[in-house]
């Protein structure tokens, strides 16, 4: 490894609004402390939280960096105390609570996994917030067996594309709902049974007619809104749905006899504010369970476009066109 300088280039957010608040500054490289490794940033995966957090909707937990970007792949640079899972030099990929948007980033040592030969850095850097999102709450919170019939709104996000090809590769069905042609034909080449045009088509009905007349026994939501009540209907007896966004509000008006009629579950979850002791749980889990799916190129990222760290603001107005098929990245 090259020596750490002290100065790095970053993406600021000089002020809560739109893409144009995204500037470039200098600031001092981070050191890391007890438990954390510095990495030497490849790459960043650019979310919908970083959207958020632009606009002013979304504040860093305490201590945590006030820069954007939850997830990042690089080369481990230096070494906290007690960080004995890396070593200098390794290639890793992690989520962080903020600073990915910059040429060094700290994360947590539990919560970094060595990236997989099948994956290039640029990949590696669209999978640690994806992958712990989709594991967490389709696996472990909502809980999806074999044989069951997932429903994901927003099949063609970066979310979306994940769930597909781990649902798929751990035996359960996929329907998702998108809102073009061009959607509809990525999700189903990537082993999606039904895509859905919520534009033409009613998903509540739709899904009934795919499950012949069940419903989903998992619903993964990222709108709200209007979706909830929606939801309910389209849900199998005993059914569960996870909230995992509200880009469509989070107000509804809803018959909540159908939770009871139905025996559903809706919870939902956030992934940056969990304690680093939940994040290296979870990481331990995709490391046993998903890993090898990664090692065998059976699960990838689906990657839409790359921008260069500068031009953050672009990849911000590309995943807010909402016409991008699954992950933007920046490139460092």
């Amino acid at each position: 490894m090259d020596k750490v300088p002290t100065q790095m280039t970053v993406i600021g957010i000089s002020r809560p609004g739109g893409p144009e608040v995204l500037l470039p500054e200098t600031r001092a490289v981070p050191v890391p402390g007890p438990g954390e490794i510095l990495i030497k940033v490849s790459a960043a995966g650019v979310n919908r939280p970083d959207v958020s957090q632009r606009m002013g909707h979304y504040p860093p937990p305490p201590g945590a960096s006030d820069l954007p970007g939850l997830e990042v792949s690089g080369e481990v640079a230096a070494l906290g105390a007690g960080a004995v899972r890396h070593k200098l030099g390794d290639k890793v990929m992690s989520l962080v609570a903020g600073g990915g948007y910059a040429q060094y980033c700290i994360a947590q040592d539990a919560q970094a996994m060595a990236v997989p030969p099948a994956l290039s850095m640029l990949e590696a850097g669209a999978i640690p917030e994806t992958l712990m999102t989709v594991w967490h709450n389709v696996f472990e919170r909502g809980g999806l067996q074999p044989g069951e019939t997932l429903l994901v709104h927003g099949g063609s996000s970066g979310i979306g594309t994940m769930a597909i090809q781990l649902a798929k590769a751990l035996g359960a069905k996929a329907i998702v709902t998108v809102g073009a042609q061009d959607k509809a034909e990525a999700c189903l080449k990537l082993g999606a049974d039904r895509a859905i045009n919520y534009k033409t088509e009613d998903f509540v009905a739709e899904v009934k007619a795919a499950t012949g007349g069940a419903g989903a026994d998992l619903i993964l939501d990222m709108v709200g809104g209007d979706y909830i009540e929606r939801n309910y209907d389209a849900a199998a007896m005993d059914g569960r749905i996870v909230q995992i966004a509200f880009l469509g509000g989070p107000k509804a008006t809803v018959n909540f006899t159908k939770l009871m009629v139905k025996r559903l579950h809706h919870t939902g979850s956030t992934l940056r504010p969990r304690s680093n002791a939940d994040k290296a749980a979870m990481v331990a889990a995709i490391e046993a369970k998903v890993m090898p799916l990664l090692r065998e190129g059976r699960v990838k990222p689906v990657m839409d476009s790359t921008f260069a760290l500068e031009k953050a603001a672009d990849a911000h107005r590309r995943i807010e066109s909402s016409g991008h098929i699954g992950k933007i990245v920046l490139s460092v």
